[in-house]
């Protein structure tokens, strides 16, 4: 029964983490991406504010302005850059697999930052992580009319979620969860709000596909997905549940080719088992540095509660809880 509760468990977090990005190419397809998020957010922040207040959670202006700044990367900044990035073009699977190098990224930056020990075959991961990436990135222009620098923009979201990443340890907030998510989700509703009346396109589309999106990202990619990431770590444990979002690009790339005909080319296949690899090699150098006398870059234990709390992709909570303990 509880192996049956765990592939269950498992199975959902993979689908609904994959499900952000596809939300993502649901809702550019109605409105710019800084309109679905200006909504997606409105909605998420004043759910969370209504259940914080029903909980009696109020924030102080210490927590507002620590969650402020990580709202700004992990938040905003984020996946303001993905979700553009995925409006101008950018296939889905493309961007989860970009996305999902976050951790090595920041395991590598800790071990500046932090002094942390970095193995080799970490490393290795990072770099054959990031050729897996360049092959698809190349696979996917050759059939595709796409302006490559276009593919900078969910990297830059990557770098800017390892930022915040980096920031949240610096910072240490101690705030729970919904209320952390209450005051980044409201940061992010007006700087995508702002962004949208700047730009004149801050009025939704009465289109059942718009509302559909938005319905789409605040229930599963949110709520679902977050919900279903805590329910993996505290059951299974983070090393588990990180692993299992590594399966998210394959999971976004195919279920983009089956909704929306996104195009798998043999290139790209190739550049996916390469990052599997990369990805691989760096769990296992992970593995390794822990069970001798130091730990690897990344690998110290937090609380989930402290983290950037993102749950629209595979990378945001991967990133920044996979090695995180309940």
């Amino acid at each position: 029964m509880r192996s049956r509760v765990d592939v269950i468990a498992g199975t959902a977090l993979v689908v609904l983490w994959s499900s952000g990005f596809i939300g993502a190419e649901l809702g550019t397809a109605e409105a710019p991406a800084h309109t679905l998020l200006a909504w997606r957010y409105l909605a998420a922040a004043a759910l969370l504010i209504a259940w914080c207040r029903f909980r009696k959670l109020t924030p102080t202006w210490h927590a507002i302005r620590i969650h402020a700044v990580l709202g700004l990367f992990c938040q905003f900044l984020y996946l303001g850059a993905t979700i553009t990035g995925i409006g101008m073009g950018v296939p889905p699977g493309v961007a989860a697999l970009i996305a999902a190098l976050q951790p090595l990224v920041v395991a590598m930056a800790s071990s500046r930052i932090f002094g942390e020990r970095v193995g080799g075959r970490q490393v290795l991961g990072l770099v054959v992580g990031i050729a897996g990436v360049s092959l698809v990135v190349v696979g996917d222009l050759s059939g595709a009319d796409l302006f490559w620098p276009v593919y900078l923009l969910p990297a830059a979201g990557m770098l800017a979620l390892s930022v915040g990443t980096i920031g949240q340890r610096v910072l240490a907030p101690k705030e729970p969860i919904a209320l952390a998510m209450a005051i980044q989700c409201s940061i992010s509703a007006v700087g995508f709000m702002t962004w949208s009346a700047l730009a004149g396109d801050v009025a939704p589309p009465m289109t059942r596909g718009f509302l559909a999106a938005v319905v789409w990202t605040v229930v599963l990619s949110t709520f679902g997905a977050y919900g279903a990431y805590l329910f993996v770590v505290r059951r299974n444990g983070p090393t588990r549940a990180s692993v299992l979002l590594y399966l998210t690009p394959p999971t976004t790339m195919l279920w983009a080719l089956l909704m929306f005909g996104d195009e798998i080319t043999w290139l790209g296949l190739g550049g996916l088992v390469v990052s599997a690899i990369g990805v691989a090699a760096y769990l296992r150098g992970t593995h390794v540095s822990d069970g001798s006398t130091g730990r690897s870059a990344g690998s110290t234990p937090a609380d989930p509660a402290t983290k950037c709390h993102s749950p629209a992709s595979a990378a945001s909570i991967a990133s920044s809880s996979a090695n995180a303990t309940k």
